[in-house]
């Protein structure tokens, strides 16, 4: 029998995944259209992707 936590900590990982594929994406797009400015998006890109990532932790720990 499935769990609740299970369904919780799947819908946690398809949530983190969505958003990272978001911000990911959306910086390329950024970057396409503005190249000069590739290292402050990347740097954004990466610190917005690991507090996500972060949050996504603490939810599966919390689930």
């Amino acid at each position: 029998m499935m769990d609740v936590s299970m369904i919780g900590a799947g819908l946690i990982v398809i949530g983190v995944g969505i958003g990272i594929g978001r911000i990911g994406g959306s910086a390329m797009e950024a970057i396409a259209r503005q190249p000069e400015a590739t290292n402050k998006i990347q740097t954004a890109m990466l610190i917005a992707a690991a507090l996500i990532e972060g949050i996504g932790f603490a939810a599966l720990f919390a689930a």
